[in-house]
């Protein structure tokens, strides 16, 4: 089959022939149909950031695709059954899969980072984690739900808590962030969307955002967020993972709001700590989705609530994938997905 195999930093992707991976008797061949182009990708290719699998390994979390195959203990999907992979893979037995936190598990296994990804036209994968695709759902746009939509949504209903009337402010608008504003605001909550690039803020605006700042063009972002929400947001959700950003957001809370931080970085931030005691504010971190959430999100796809759709601005080809990281570092892109 074709692939696309990082070998490392230095080497980079090569666009090559692999075996069609061998699957076990738990697991399912999936004819891959689409897979979510993202930034963490970049991490490993751009940044040095090691994955657990060492190189040769083929990326990419965000699939969606048709059974091929199935072992012979599967039960739950059968031949041609068209099916969404979550990007991470839970063991259900270490202690927070038991309570119920299973986004956090000890022994998680991630698409694209501890095995083969789906940069690929078939990947192998557990038959236990495969979720149905109703038919409705576009099947090749859907393969944006395992992360793009599924990072914020858990972010939005279960870390943030975001309630009707809320006033949010989303910080960063790629497809993560413009999801978290989708979500926030189809939940009912005043989204306020901020970036510093003005075509998504536009997209921001699409998806729900009640208002834009381009944080680019005013001296202080706290004393605009105020001035908008009367004293601050209840929530703040920093989608960035800058640690500037991240302490902008925190300013931004109104007494007693609460700060939601989804975007990665290895870096140090400074907050007050004063302020965190005086003013009765949470500061919670947000990691992936639990797999319980997957359902009721697609059936929020399947009702017209969340737009997969429009999510996806281009497309490519497996062949073109290097074309799809450069989209995504230009800015123009909200959400690319390669098509094998």
């Amino acid at each position: 089959m074709k692939a696309v195999v990082f070998h490392g930093k230095d080497i980079g992707l090569k666009f090559e022939d692999v075996p069609v991976p061998a699957i076990g008797i738990d697991e399912i061949l999936v004819k891959v149909a689409a897979c979510g182009v993202c930034h963490t990708d970049l991490h490993y290719i751009d940044h040095g950031v090691p994955t657990f699998k060492k190189p040769p390994i083929i990326l990419g979390h965000e699939a969606s695709g048709i059974v091929e195959e199935a072992g012979a203990n599967v039960t739950n999907v059968k031949k041609g059954q068209r099916v969404l992979m979550p990007a991470v893979l839970t063991c259900g037995r270490c202690s927070a899969c038991r309570e119920g936190r299973e986004n956090i598990c000890s022994n998680m296994k991630m698409l694209g980072n501890h095995l083969d990804g789906a940069y690929a036209e078939y990947m192998a994968v557990p038959a236990k984690d495969a979720l149905d695709l109703p038919e409705s759902i576009p099947l090749e746009e859907a393969s944006v739900i395992a992360d793009a939509l599924s990072t914020p949504y858990h972010a939005v209903k279960n870390r943030a808590r975001v309630q009707p009337g809320d006033r949010v402010v989303v910080f960063g608008c790629g497809g993560v962030g413009v999801n978290a504003v989708q979500l926030a605001a189809a939940v009912g909550a005043y989204v306020i969307a901020v970036d510093i690039n003005d075509r998504k803020l536009q997209w921001a605006s699409e998806f729900g955002a009640a208002k834009t700042i381009n944080a680019s063009q005013v001296d202080r972002i706290d004393k605009e967020i105020k001035k908008l929400t009367g004293g601050g947001a209840d929530i703040a959700i920093e989608v960035i993972g800058n640690p500037r950003t991240i302490e902008q957001a925190f300013e931004c809370v109104r007494v007693g709001g609460r700060l939601c931080v989804v975007g990665y970085t290895h870096e140090a931030i400074s907050i007050v700590a004063g302020k965190i005691m005086f003013k009765e504010l949470e500061i919670v971190g947000s990691l992936g989705c639990r797999p319980v959430d997957y359902v009721p999100l697609i059936r929020m796809v399947e009702q017209g609530k969340v737009d997969v759709a429009k999510m996806v601005t281009h497309r490519f080809g497996l062949d073109e994938l290097s074309k799809a990281f450069a989209v995504m570092k230009e800015g123009v892109s909200l959400r690319s997905i390669v098509v094998p």
